[in-house]
């Protein structure tokens, strides 16, 4: 994982998921609100971003300079907003108020206390989606005067207006690019003094003015809700007899892969549900924890975890020991090792399986005899070797002599390689590591790297003139067309290399090479199949249930666009930020019933910890999902309907097979393809790559006869005017207009999102809830219809905020409401503990059913009727 990575679009990282209105205005398409991260405007259509908005100061020569804002919600469309610059020595505050039904208005006082010279200033920066420019909304335009710009063609359409006045220091295109536009506050120089400016946002047309989430989702004081009752070292719901028939892990053989599945040496198929373990947790985790925490984990139902940022920089000791003290990366650190054997050995014992990956962030030093090591970027004084190792063959050297030390490493308490041990699941080879989309650019002559350049062009060349394509072209890394042929070549020749190293070693399990993550298109995959697996990352925001998938992409859909014809598909990452985001508790049944849908067979969430196990030191993050109730609620539920397979397989096949011109030639990805969104929502989508005259190794997809075959990637698979969709098989349906999601199968009925202020009736439960959005999963614990079981698992999700300073216990919003499910009588509703001692909970039974009511007062995330 990336941990910087907050968004697949670089001209929407700024924007923090701007959502829809609440019930009563939600067929409104057009919403723009106040970003709570900055206090600044954002767009959205369909629940996907079409404008952005961030500020941004710059010192001399463009150097960055931080600032921070924070906004205070005072009220319906009050809002406070505070910033300091402490390097350009100014304070900024605003007051903002909706002043009429479509107009919003900014009143800056920004205060400098010195002068500031040879500097850039800076002010708001404004990102507008390429493809709304290229379509109904056309190109920006400046007002005259620097006093602004608007958005849209015509008064009648959808349209946005930014009037400052008095008139800015400056207003222009970026590079004479109307897809960004920056209003100036200061430029040289900064003179001390205090300016006063007013900006009025006004928007006609289909547009409205829409909640900030805080406003949207409740302003209640979280510090009023009770604090969670999750023990971070035991789980009051046991999901491990999903695991007792793999103890050990490895009792069936090696997995491998067998066409599109995962199956294990006895062909018996599996699916993993997973989870990360990382860095500090790694090696800083007591013995005794870490054996508790494996427990733990098969209780919560996962069977795989992948060991993580193991050699990154930003964590020491690490797989090469104390960084203060590295020489070089020659060899690996026993003491660091001897954890991850310890930790590989209680999975082990309860049946979890584990996932390694070889190179995530490795470092290097100067004493590594590595080829241009001054070229290399440098962080915690070592080098990173990202986008560089496919031309530098001393650092496929490092990375190869690593996993020769690693996969060939005995486990001090199995007393098995690496290698050839079965628990062992598959490998990675390098983590978010292409050159397809993102770092080939770094090998660019213009980039102050003359060695690694030269390695670059020279190999560039070489395949033009083997494949007779225009050289101009094949080095341009940044564009579409022949670069996508090099560099996928390029990534296939290392990849070649590296895998028969590890096939020579003796490595028997399944091997990904990289993963598409971060905005890759479809010209990604192809030097993808190097591998025996095609694995993807994908980071949503918040509302991915509410993302319109005629207009917008969401998460789900980037993994979705990751499943080739022919191939396995795993997850090792997938998560939504920046934490704490009110909704996640949405995600794991919106993951896990999707992805039981299209048949993918592995699935990690990132990450279960980053940090030790320690009893005296838990700090709430987006990375530690261990301690947070609000992801924690629905993981159980999420992990027994996914390996169960509750949700069946797709009925129906949706093979895209473009062409290979389309393929490399045009940028292909869910933001830009309605079919690629559209095509999920019904049945399994799977993308077809073509036999390519200038990679023969590139193997054609066999399509099947059953298969739809699809050619545009601009035809969709739903009704122009759709708010909703429902797959084949009738289990699984998302209104987005309403932002609800619901899964309706035999042994698992769930619904999450905005619930409250309706009723709900699905299968054999019936819903009516006051809180405003919430998850509720009902699920047979003994593999019979809900109708028919006498042990039911619920499960509650809401919001869940940590402490000042992101510190545990989290206060967990209760729910208000009631819940009716039929089921045989006789059944007792109960909590458990964490130390499984239980607590009988009141319900009554009348026509067949359970009635259960949440008094808004107390709340647990799980339930049983037993």
């Amino acid at each position: 994982m990336l941990r910087k990575v907050l968004s697949p679009f670089t001209w929407a990282t700024a924007l923090f998921g701007l959502l829809t209105l609440p019930l009563a205005a939600w067929a409104s398409e057009w919403v723009l609100s106040v970003n709570e991260q900055n206090g600044l405007p954002g767009l959205t259509r369909g629940g996907g971003p079409a404008m952005a908005s961030s500020f941004n100061f710059w010192g001399d020569n463009w150097s960055w300079t931080g600032f921070y804002p924070t906004l205070k919600v005072e009220g319906p469309y009050h809002y406070t907003l505070t910033g300091q610059n402490k390097d350009l020595d100014f304070d900024l505050k605003a007051d903002i108020n909706k002043d009429q039904a479509q107009t919003l208005t900014w009143n800056f006082d920004l205060q400098a206390h010195s002068k500031q010279a040879d500097v850039m200033g800076g002010g708001i920066v404004w990102d507008f989606d390429p493809a709304l420019i290229a379509g109904e909304m056309g190109d920006p335009v400046l007002l005259p005067d620097n006093r602004g710009w608007a958005w849209g063609k015509n008064a009648q359409g959808p349209r946005v207006e930014m009037r400052f006045d008095p008139p800015l220091a400056k207003v222009y295109f970026e590079r004479g690019d109307t897809r960004q536009i920056r209003t100036f506050f200061f430029t040289d120089p900064i003179r001390p003094g205090r300016k006063q400016i007013k900006a009025v946002l006004n928007v006609t047309g289909d547009i409205t003015l829409g909640p900030t989430p805080s406003e949207r989702f409740g302003l209640a004081d979280p510090m009023q809700w009770p604090d969670d009752k999750l023990d971070w070292r035991a789980s009051p719901v046991d999901l491990s007899f999903l695991n007792a028939a793999e103890k050990p892990a490895g009792k069936r053989g090696f997995v491998k892969a067998a066409g599109e599945q995962l199956v294990f040496a006895d062909n018996t198929p599996v699916r993993f549900w997973g989870t990360n373990l990382s860095a500090y947790a790694l090696f800083k985790t007591p013995d005794e924890e870490i054996k508790a925490q494996a427990k733990r984990l098969s209780a919560l139902g996962f069977n795989l975890v992948r060991l993580h940022h193991h050699d990154s920089p930003w964590v020491s000791p690490n797989v090469f020991g104390d960084l203060t003290q590295l020489k070089d990366t020659q060899r690996l650190d026993a003491e660091a090792l001897k954890k991850i054997d310890w930790w590989i050995k209680c999975l082990k014992d309860e049946g979890i399986y584990v996932w390694l990956d070889m190179n995530v962030s490795r470092v290097l030093t100067a004493n590594d005899n590595i080829y241009g090591f001054d070229e290399l970027p440098k962080e915690h004084d070592v080098a990173g070797l990202k986008g560089y190792a496919y031309v530098n063959v001393t650092l496929q050297q490092a990375m190869k002599r690593f996993a020769q030390q690693y996969m060939s490493h005995v486990n001090t308490y199995t007393g098995l390689a690496y290698k050839d041990d079965p628990a062992i699941a598959a490998i990675l080879i390098t983590n978010e590591n292409d050159i397809t989309h993102h770092f080939g650019n770094a090998l660019l002559p213009d980039k102050g790297v003359p060695k690694h350049s030269k390695l670059f062009m020279d190999e560039a060349r070489a395949f033009a003139a083997r494949q007779d394509l225009p050289a101009d072209k094949t080095w341009r890394a940044w564009e579409q067309g022949p670069s996508k042929l090099f560099l996928n070549d390029l990534e296939h020749r290392v990849f070649v290399d590296m895998i028969k190293d590890l096939r020579d070693l003796g490595v028997k399990v399944p091997i990904a090479t990289t993963s598409t993550w971060g905005g890759n298109g479809l010209s990604s995959l192809p030097s993808l199949t190097t591998g025996d697996v095609i694995d993807a990352h994908s980071y949503g925001g918040i509302g991915q249930l509410e993302k319109n998938p005629l207009t917008s992409d969401g998460m789900i859909n980037w993994l979705g666009a990751a499943q080739v014809l022919g191939l396995p598909m795993t997850v090792t990452e997938w998560n939504a930020e920046p934490f704490p985001l009110p909704d996640r508790h949405s995600l794991p049944l919106y993951v896990a019933a999707t992805a039981s849908h299209q048949g993918w067979d592995a699935i990690m969430q990132y990450a279960y910890s980053q940090q030790a196990f320690l009893s005296q030191w838990r700090r709430a993050d987006n990375w530690n999902a261990y301690n947070d109730p609000g992801l924690m609620a629905t993981m159980p539920a999420a992990a027994l309907l996914y390996r169960r397979e509750d949700v069946q397989l797709a009925k129906t096949r949706y093979v895209f097979a473009p062409t290979p011109d389309t393929l490399f030639n045009k940028q292909i990805t869910p933001n830009t393809s309605v079919l690629l969104r559209t095509a999920l929502e019904k049945g399994r989508l799977q993308i077809a790559l073509p036999q390519t005259t200038q990679l023969p190794w590139l193997q054609a997809g066999a399509i099947p006869a059953d298969a739809q075959v699809l050619h545009d990637p601009d035809q969709s698979l739903l009704d122009a005017n759709a708010s909703e969709s429902t797959t084949d098989t009738g289990e699984l349906r998302r209104n987005w207009q309403q932002g609800v999601y619901t899964i309706d199968t035999p042994l698992t009925q769930a619904a999450t999102g905005w619930l409250g202020g309706q009723s709900l009736e699905m299968g054999d439960l019936k819903l009516q809830l006051k809180t405003a959005y919430a998850s509720v999963a009902v699920q047979s614990l003994d593999a019979k219809p809900l109708t028919q079981s006498r042990s039911l698992l619920i499960s509650l999700g809401t919001r869940a905020v940590p402490r000042p300073d992101d510190m545990t216990p989290f206060h967990v919003e209760p729910l208000e409401g009631t819940l009716s499910i039929k089921a045989p009588a006789g059944l007792k509703l109960y909590s458990r503990s964490s130390d499984g001692q239980e607590k009988t909970l009141v319900s009554s039974y009348k026509d067949g059913r359970y009635q259960i009511t949440f008094d808004g007062q107390t709340m647990t995330n799980w339930l049983f009727l037993k």
